[in-house]
């Protein structure tokens, strides 16, 4: 089974750190973003890696050169331009050709205890051509929130919070699904679950629980350093 693990993007809300570092070569603790999630699928049993890189590739390409010294192999695709979160899919069809065996695919800025063994025996077990791991996530209306019938306010309430179910940035995928997904363009992870939607190929939702966190700022990034050193 292989992985591809996406690291192609800017990180415009880590500057000024992400001016001269790539997003997922910042340090958590002793080890690079990148090189946890890494180590963190090997010992889920994936030794098979391809890295999208864009923003500074050639750093992220000499950290991790062929992933030998981590007890992987890595191989590498480039974005020339900003591809989106599922656009690098269309450069690595080539090499993930065997139609039995999913693809894990992942944000190369995510920290998780997920199993992706469990992830990929759901998507397994449901027959679909995508599962995306999902999660609930609670937002809190910053105002109160009036409810109307017309003109006439029926009641109030102070600052609900909502929940919704969210991706995580995980997903299984198999090869067959890369179908829909067009070279050389923009093409986001909705853009394709969409077209799969709509071509009547099933997508599946994987809920979980587990310690999570998308690095997406600089509280992000300490909590992920404090989560790896506890």
């Amino acid at each position: 089974m292989k992985a591809v693990l996406l690291a192609g993007g800017r990180g415009v809300r880590l500057r000024p750190l992400t001016y001269t570092i790539p997003k997922p070569l910042l340090p958590i603790g002793e080890k690079p973003i990148l090189e946890e999630i890494i180590e963190r699928l090997k010992t889920a049993g994936i030794r098979e890696f391809i890295i999208a890189v864009g923003y500074r590739a050639e750093l992220i390409e000499t950290y991790f050169r062929d992933g030998e010294q981590l007890g992987v192999r890595i191989e590498y695709v480039r974005e020339t331009q900003p591809l989106g979160t599922a656009g690098p899919l269309a450069l690595v069809r080539g090499q993930c050709a065997l139609p039995d065996e999913p693809i894990v695919m992942m944000n190369g800025d995510i920290l998780t205890d997920l199993d992706v063994r469990e992830l990929v025996g759901f998507h397994r077990a449901g027959g679909y051509a995508m599962t995306v791991a999902t999660r609930e996530y609670q937002l809190q209306h910053p105002y109160g929130v009036i409810d109307v019938d017309g003109t006439r306010i029926t009641g109030i309430r102070e600052k609900p919070r909502v929940t919704d179910v969210v991706s995580a940035g995980i997903y299984a995928i198999d090869p067959s699904a890369l179908d829909v997904v067009p070279a050389g363009r923009f093409f986001d992870i909705p853009d394709m679950v969409n077209a799969l939607v709509a071509a009547g190929r099933p997508v599946g939702a994987f809920n979980f629980t587990d310690e999570w966190i998308a690095i997406d700022g600089m509280e992000q990034l300490e909590d992920a350093a404090r989560l790896v050193a506890e």
